[in-house]
């Protein structure tokens, strides 16, 4: 137990800092965007690009845990939009942004740091491989599904096309994409490159987690508290489950491997369910409580987790 509570309050610590340092005045509001800004833009893609290019995917790469990832991910967006039509008697276009509340995980902020610091580098590479699919593929459904759904949406064409301008333009995936073909044909940087990119990769924890504890200063619970805390067990315990039973259970994958990516389905929602349900101005409400409430709860949850899969 000591091991855990070793694991998790190092890093609730650091968003707990940066939470008081904005709420305190102690560091400025508008600091935030734009160091949250920096480590997405800037220090996460030399961290991915980094990984990409130093993992040995033949042995890292395992669909057996990626697939199980994903299936829980499209079955919490199935189900939380479900359930926000018919128990809360959201909208179509307001249950899909709720859905997609219960399906996108905070994999950069929390996911990498809690990841690596309860299980060490060894679990990174099987971690980055499916954050390498995770904002592409989800917020390009995330899209398609709110299109399909919503009554005064554009035409469908007009939306994919726009879903394929943000995938382009995100830092991340071209970090990716970038390091999985240098990483293809053998590329070795000289010391100095190398250097930077360990320079800018330690960079992202701290600075992420920081970033994410001044963000939550901009959200409070409303009174779609209860809807979003449904769509929190989803993102918190039943992404989890669903990972879990079909890694562990139906696919056979040894525990101290199959943990890597359970562990990162149990992270809380990440910030980007407020960008989508903005974006569309669908149950905007619904999105930030989630993204508190799942971020607060998972102090408790992740600890919980952690002790289950024998940190």
């Amino acid at each position: 137990m000591l091991q855990i509570f070793n694991v998790v309050v190092p890093v609730f610590a650091i968003i707990a800092l940066g939470y008081a340092a904005v709420r305190l005045r102690l560091y400025p509001a508008e600091g935030v965007k734009g160091l949250v800004a920096f480590v997405n833009n800037f220090a996460t893609p030399c961290l991915l690009f980094e990984a990409m290019l130093t993992s040995d995917f033949d042995s890292t790469f395992n669909p057996a845990i990626i697939v199980p990832f994903y299936v829980g991910s499209l079955t919490s967006l199935t189900v939380g939009a479900f359930l926000a039509v018919k128990w809360f008697r959201a909208r179509p276009g307001e249950g899909v942004s709720s859905g997609f509340s219960a399906m996108f995980t905070n994999t950069v902020l929390i996911g990498i740091p809690i990841v690596s610091r309860a299980y060490g580098e060894a679990a990174l590479p099987t971690v980055f491989s499916i954050i390498a699919f995770h904002a592409p593929m989800l917020i390009t459904i995330g899209m398609i599904v709110m299109e399909l759904a919503r009554r005064d949406g554009a035409p469908l064409h007009r939306s994919l096309a726009v879903a394929a301008v943000r995938i382009v333009q995100n830092p991340l995936l071209w970090a990716v994409a970038l390091g999985l073909l240098a990483n293809r044909f053998g590329v070795v940087f000289p010391e100095p490159g190398t250097a930077f990119l360990d320079m800018m990769s330690a960079a992202v924890l701290p600075a992420a987690l920081f970033g994410l504890g001044g963000a939550l200063n901009e959200y409070r619970v409303s009174e779609s508290w209860l809807q979003a805390s449904v769509m929190s067990v989803f993102k918190l315990i039943i992404h989890p489950i669903i990972a879990y039973v079909l890694m562990v259970w139906v696919l056979h994958v040894p525990l101290e491997i199959a943990r890597y990516g359970i562990l990162l389905a149990a992270m809380p929602t990440g910030i980007n369910a407020y960008v989508f349900a903005t974006y569309y101005d669908r149950a905007v409400n619904v999105a930030t409580n989630t993204v508190l409430i799942s971020t607060v709860a998972s102090v408790l949850t992740v600890t919980a987790w952690l002790y289950f899969l024998g940190a």
